[in-house]
Formats: structure tokens, C-alpha cells, sequence
């Protein structure tokens, strides 16, 4: 009998920024942007430890090492008992390398970077459609993991306990400006502030606005505009945060494609790379020196967490 596989004892891997809803593709749409968390797992004897580093760590500190908190560490357990195998002990190093609570799926980034190093310590065989799925589950919904996951953009629904996910490549010329809150938001207030019911004309005028993104992000960007049109459930989160407010209203009277990133309060703006330049001068203009907000370019990223794991002995 061969023996075992021996068990990696690092493993490096990177999850993109993510962007969900994009207008009227709620709980839906996703995109994967070029702006990553990066984890670094060692195998080691002992209890787990965790340590967060990089430009946006200012909210995770070392108590989250064992705890329930603990996005990164939940998601290998939970990827180790769907295995049925023993998780060892590790050291976790996370380099933070964008915001947590802005609207940019940090909490799918943890689940994504939690079930890959997971998989490639305790389950190397296991799919990649099953690391999807489990990894919706953890979230609760699948916008977010699903392109974190993937890259590019995805289309993705959750319904009757099975999961649908198309991947779309979006065309080389999209870009985008991100336009980063002051504060946090969660994402259970976001949705706390919901409508149970909408009417009938806000739901039709949602399905048509949401059947042009396919199109609108993989060329056709005269679109964009139309495309993240969203009356469904932008105008009660905007509510919630004046200068997001301000900014999709302001951006997308000058006709750039301006959306709640997530469930807000930050902003993305989709553009043709060849205007990214000129949708940056707009979202500085809008936003009028709007304390703590911090407005910056942003790639989209045709690679995911999946593409990003490194194993070494």
C-alpha cells in the first residue's frame, strides 16, 4: 500500500476584493477587483494562532486567534469537517490589503482564504465546486464568494439548496474607481433596512435593468449606465449614508455608471478604462474633500482565490 501523501507544511494564498449586487444584480452579480488579502499558513504543534498585518488590519488583532470571530479559522474547520479530516495545528498570518466593512466582500475574502488553505492541508482532492459550496454556505449567499472564489464576474443564485454560478470574463476595457467610506457598515444593518415587499413596477424595472449587465460588462459599455440602474434596494441603503448619497446621485447624473459597492456605504463606479481617468475627477469632485473618504483607481481581476494557492513542504 503507498503511504500517504505527506501534509504540506506552508501554504500561500490570495483572495481579490469583490463587489456584489453592482446596481440591480442583487444577491446575485459579483465582480472580483485587483486588490487582494493574502494568507500564510503554517503547519506547526499547538493551538492556532493568528496575526493581521498590512494597511487595513486596524480591526483584527490577535484575540481573534481560536475564537468563533475568527472568519479564517471557521471556514478551514468547517472545510476540514466537510472533508471528515483532522485540521493540525497552524500559524495564520493575514496581510490585510483592503478595508473590512466597506462594501468590498472582506468576509468572503476570509472565507475563501480559510476553505483554500484548508483543502490544500487536509483534502487536496477535493473539487473546486465543492469548495464553492461550501463556502456560500458559510456566507449565507453566494455575490461575493462566488467572483472572490472564480474571478472575473459571476452570476450566481442560491435557491431550493442548490447553487447556480456563471462565470463571465468582462471585457479587457472595463475598469473601475472605487470610492472608499470613512466607516464601516455591516452587512446585517445594510439588509436590516430592506423593504419585506416592493411593488410590481420596481421589481420589472429591476429585471430589465439586470438583463443588460451581462452584456454591459463583457463589451458593450454604451450600457453601463442603464445596466446599474437599481431601484430595488439602493435608495433605502443610500439613505443610510449622506455621502454615498451624494456620490451615486452626482456621479450618475454626469453618466458614469456609480453603484453601491456591497451593501455600501462605499461607492464603485464602472468605466471604460480609456475614461477611468476622468471618472477619478469625478468622484473627487463629488465627494467635495468629504472627511475620511479616500477615492483610488481599481483594476478588475480575471483571477481568483482558486488561482492563488501555493503549497510548499
Amino acid at each position: 500500500m503507498a503511504a500517504p501523501a505527506a501534509r504540506p507544511g506552508r501554504v500561500r494564498v490570495a483572495a481579490p476584493a469583490t463587489s456584489a449586487n453592482l446596481g440591480p444584480g442583487f444577491d446575485a452579480a459579483g465582480l472580483a477587483l485587483d486588490w487582494w488579502d493574502t494568507l500564510e499558513v503554517t503547519v506547526r504543534p499547538g493551538p492556532p494562532s493568528f496575526r493581521a498585518t498590512g494597511p487595513h488590519a486596524e480591526r483584527l488583532t490577535d484575540q481573534l486567534a481560536a475564537g468563533p470571530d475568527n472568519l479564517v479559522l471557521a471556514s478551514m474547520r468547517a472545510l476540514a469537517d466537510e472533508a471528515g479530516a483532522d485540521l493540525p495545528g497552524v500559524r495564520l498570518d493575514l496581510v490585510k490589503g483592503f478595508p473590512l466593512g466597506r462594501g468590498f466582500g472582506s468576509s468572503a475574502a476570509a472565507i475563501a482564504l480559510g476553505v483554500l488553505a484548508a483543502r490544500a492541508l487536509v483534502a487536496p482532492g477535493l473539487p473546486d465546486r465543492a469548495v464553492v459550496d461550501l463556502a456560500a454556505r458559510i456566507e449565507g449567499h453566494p455575490d461575493n464568494v462566488a467572483p472572490c472564489l472564480l474571478g472575473g464576474a459571476t452570476i450566481a443564485l442560491a435557491a431550493g439548496g442548490r447553487l447556480t454560478v456563471h462565470r463571465l470574463r468582462p471585457a479587457a476595457g472595463l475598469a473601475a474607481v472605487a470610492l472608499v467610506a470613512a466607516a464601516p457598515l455591516s452587512t446585517a444593518a445594510a439588509r436590516r433596512a430592506l423593504p419585506a415587499e416592493v411593488p410590481f413596477a420596481v421589481a420589472a424595472r429591476t429585471a430589465g435593468r439586470a438583463a443588460l449587465l451581462a452584456p454591459a460588462l463583457t463589451g458593450a459599455f454604451e450600457l453601463l449606465l442603464e445596466a446599474t440602474e437599481d431601484v430595488l434596494h439602493q435608495p433605502v441603503r443610500l439613505a443610510l449614508d449622506q455621502v454615498a448619497a451624494r456620490a451615486v446621485a452626482g456621479l450618475r447624473a454626469g453618466g458614469h455608471a456609480a453603484v453601491l459597492s456591497g451593501a455600501g456605504p462605499s461607492v464603485l463606479v464602472l468605466t471604460p478604462a480609456a475614461a477611468q481617468a476622468e471618472a477619478l475627477a469625478a468622484a473627487e469632485a463629488v465627494l467635495g474633500g468629504a472627511a475620511g473618504w479616500v477615492v483610488r483607481p481599481v483594476g478588475l481581476s480575471a483571477m481568483g482565490a482558486i488561482d492563488s494557492v501555493e503549497v510548499t513542504p
